[in-house]
């Protein structure tokens, strides 16, 4: 009897073909969205095939996020297309004020949920991950597909087990274990591959680090990133779920292309330097790494845990006076949480200036560009030459706690050398 991993085990419950890693599977769609980048080129190919209707409205959706509020004219432009055409539809929509990042605003809302096959036509929709669901990036073109028949191809991908043993320190987040995975496979070491995570320390990895980790799986070249949802984000699924939904587990025995391991006992603060994720080193060796800018955000690092983990460095401590310091939660829901909680005062007390939800700088959009010769440390999942502004310009990848600990000291810098 074929014993499946997670990946196999989700497409196989959607597919009436063999889910055997490497073959093709035709498969049902529970979800499929884009944002005001992607959805523009997708409505355009709907229209070319000769589609009229979305296979279901409560399942399709667009979510203006990464250029938002619009910056120019062809911003507002691109927002339009996507706002006329779901208006249209009748399907899913959020306008400016009411949504967010489209990778934390979606799990909050309840519409990626456990065992689900999630399209999304942005590439760190592997996000959905954390919650058990297969969820992964497609080209706008797919996604018009899926849009318009609710179904898609799946080639089965081989799955890579990654095994966390020990227990993490206080000072290590999901950002430092998936930093560490990306150091030992390379950007292209899982390409097309599901990373699997085990381990004992997941426990302990709250369901935003689970989804910081899920989210650069990409990082790695994968397909997706798979977490067993624990009973604690099964909860967190239960009082938000739009639709009833069942979680899909892998078997044990399943097969395993590789596998990897991470001693968490032995893990410390890490970032990734210019200009791969995987360029991976411990905080503390960076020497005297001077930096103009820090950014906290973005759907890697947005939510309210790595905004508390800011705030635990930041308050009663002021940003380096050489040091701009750029927060953008990643939905309203975190914002006002942050709000509710006074972490958005302490941070502007610090120096910070704190932004609407939006994608911003992360992909080199606006509210933080960087100029020829800067340095900026970001939470964000990508270092790669001029992806945050000039290709003069370099991005070092951390977790909130690097990133704080940076801000107030003007280089790269150890969280341990503050707290």
């Amino acid at each position: 009897m074929k014993r499946y991993t997670m990946a196999e085990a989700v497409i196989a419950a959607h597919s009436k073909d063999l889910a055997e890693a490497g073959n093709i599977c035709g498969v049902k769609v529970d979800f499929a969205f884009a944002n005001d980048i992607t959805a523009p080129p997708a409505i355009k190919e709907f229209a070319r095939m000769g589609a009229e209707k979305v296979f279901d409205p409560s399942r399709c959706a667009i979510l203006p996020d990464h250029f938002t509020p619009p910056k120019d004219i062809a911003s507002a432009e691109q927002a339009k297309i996507g706002r006329d055409f779901a208006k249209r539809q009748g399907m899913l929509y959020w306008e400016i004020g009411r949504v967010g990042v489209e990778h934390a605003f979606l799990p909050e809302q309840g519409h990626i949920l456990p065992g689900e096959i999630v399209l999304g036509a942005d590439s760190h929709t592997c996000t959905g991950g954390a919650l058990g669901a297969l969820a992964t990036g497609v080209g706008s073109t797919d996604l018009a597909a899926a849009w318009a028949l609710g179904t898609t191809w799946l080639r089965v991908p081989e799955t890579c087990k990654v095994v966390f043993e020990g227990m993490p320190s206080p000072w290590v987040g999901g950002k430092d274990l998936i930093l560490a995975v990306i150091g030992k496979l390379g950007v292209e070491g899982a390409r097309y591959m599901a990373l699997e995570f085990h381990g004992e320390a997941l426990s302990e990895i709250p369901l935003d680090g689970r989804m910081t980790m899920a989210n650069m799986a990409i990082e790695a070249g994968a397909k997706t990133g798979l977490f067993v949802p624990s009973e604690a984000v099964l909860a967190y699924v239960g009082a938000r779920a739009k639709r009833t939904c069942s979680p899909i587990l892998p078997d044990e025995g399943a097969s395993y292309a590789k596998s990897v391991t991470v001693d968490l006992s032995a893990l410390e603060p890490v970032v990734a330097l210019p200009h791969l994720p995987e360029n991976v080193k411990p905080a503390r060796e960076c020497g005297d790494m001077l930096i103009d800018q820090v950014f906290i955000g973005s759907c890697t690092n947005g939510r309210l845990t790595d905004i508390e983990q800011a705030v635990k460095l930041l308050k009663g401590r002021r940003v380096h006076e050489r040091v701009r310091l750029i927060v953008i939660p990643a939905s309203y829901e975190v914002y006002n949480t942050a709000l509710e909680r006074g972490y958005i005062r302490d941070l502007t007390e610090a120096g910070a200036v704190v932004c609407t939800p939006t994608c911003g700088p992360c992909l080199g959009g606006y509210m933080g560009i960087l100029a020829a010769g800067e340095r900026c440390v970001s939470t964000s999942n990508r270092n790669f030459v001029g992806r945050m502004g000039s290709a003069k310009s370099e991005i070092v990848l951390a977790g909130p706690l690097v990133a704080a600990a940076s801000a107030v000291l003007g280089r790269v810098a150890d969280p341990r050398e503050i707290l």
